[in-house]
């Protein structure tokens, strides 16, 4: 790409109300795995707050083995918004509380007729439903040793970073006046190399505690909080480097305050609207199709993963600069009916050379990808925020972020 440009992503917090929304969705699906690793769920949630009580409403498909009894969805989803940190009505919901939450749970069972193609042998296991995934790697975050590793576009990995490190500086008591609600937006200015020269703008917007009194007036409060945020997360976060004085703006809530109530009060939440913040921010492609509250034989997710993971093999390997993989498949068909991979012109052998070894060492089956990602376990509550790729693996968590060593080598050796 000739002469500079910029690139923007976004990301949302745990507590973000469709973030909420995913959360709830992804603890189904890890209660539901961990009492059955073949269960079939498919559950999204709605989260509302008014006046006079905040609602929760779950809605959806499980199906589990004879014998196995469904977990509490109502407590389950009750205790993961308080885990986030939605304990008090003031704030937008206290889900502790039956008085001031209400859930309403209207999940059914599975249909047969998908539930039919899905049962079969790990070889012939057919995909949960059609539907077109991608994968996306590329190498810009390699030239920052904070973010080494993540191959993924720089924006977004920061981006993401930023509302993670909210989140935790939140629930860690390092910022108690911050609240779970909170967004975070990158825009890196790019050189004529395509690798990011500067941050052009940095935006942060949190929920914040009302200060005001304590703090003597709103332009007061706003400044305090605006240096806790650059302070505590922004230089925590972003390298040194890529904040240039003269070049680089940082907006902190930049409408001027963000105080109680917020979260589901001011805003509803739902399952799966957040697509592109999950993935890489816009840079690669995506087939439309969300990951949260999805058992792993939907290939929306399994698939989106397994791509993910097969074209971070084709950069770090050194194939390319940035690789994105599409996989199409056809509802109840165990092999997809097309594989593409598309380097962007940046490959050192050609797309379909390098898609011949991304064939050769990556079955894309979804029993396959179950079987080779050890999906089916609960370790999807830990990517309803934050990102589902460039994260680092702790235990069986992201497991489709690990790196063969032997297939990167074999790769390697092709060129």
């Amino acid at each position: 790409m000739a002469g500079t440009w910029l690139f923007t992503s976004e990301s949302v917090a745990a507590g973000h109300p469709d973030k909420l929304c995913d959360a709830i969705s992804d603890a189904i699906v890890d209660a539901c795995l961990a009492l059955d690793p073949k269960a079939k769920v498919a559950v999204e949630a709605l989260v509302k707050g008014r006046e006079e009580r905040s609602h929760i409403v779950l809605a959806g498909e499980v199906s589990l083995a004879a014998g196995i009894e469904a977990p509490d969805f109502v407590a389950i989803a009750r205790a993961t918004a308080a885990a986030i940190g939605y304990t008090s009505h003031g704030i937008g919901m206290d889900a502790t509380s039956d008085d001031l939450c209400e859930v309403t749970e209207l999940i059914t069972s599975q249909s047969a007729h998908i539930n039919r193609g899905v049962v079969q042998s790990i070889d012939e296991q057919g995909a949960g439903d059609q539907g077109l995934m991608f994968g996306y790697a590329c190498d810009e975050t390699e030239a920052y040793p904070e973010h080494q590793g993540r191959w993924m576009p720089l924006a977004i990995a920061l981006a993401q970073a930023l509302t993670r490190r909210i989140s935790l500086l939140g629930r860690d008591g390092t910022l108690p006046w911050a609240r779970p609600d909170a967004k975070s937006q990158v825009t890196l200015m790019h050189g004529d190399d395509g690798q990011p020269m500067y941050a052009e703008t940095i935006v942060i917007a949190v929920q914040h505690k009302d200060m005001i009194a304590e703090h003597g007036s709103e332009a007061a409060e706003q400044a305090w909080i605006r240096q806790q945020v650059i302070d505590h997360v922004i230089q925590h976060v972003v390298p040194s480097s890529l904040i240039v004085e003269g070049n680089t703006t940082i907006h902190v809530n930049s409408t001027g305050r963000f105080a109680d109530p917020g979260g589901p009060y001011t805003d509803a939440g739902l399952t799966g609207r957040k697509i592109i913040v999950d993935t890489y921010g816009g840079r690669g492609r995506h087939g439309g199709g969300a990951f949260s509250g999805k058992d792993p034989t939907k290939v929306d997710r399994s698939a989106a993963y397994a791509a993910r993971w097969a074209a971070k093999h084709v950069v770090a390997a050194g194939l390319s600069k940035e690789c994105e993989i599409q996989l199409a498949y056809a509802i109840g068909v165990a092999d997809p009916v097309s594989i593409r991979v598309d380097t962007f012109g940046t490959g050192r052998l050609k797309d379909e050379a390098i898609a011949d070894l991304v064939k050769a060492h990556f079955s894309f089956k979804p029993g396959h990808i179950i079987r080779d990602l050890g999906l089916a376990a609960p370790i999807y509550g830990v990517t309803a925020a934050g990102g589902h790729f460039g994260r680092h693996p702790d235990g069986p968590t992201f497991p489709w972020e690990l790196l063969n060593d032997a297939v990167v080598s074999a790769f390697k050796d092709t060129v």
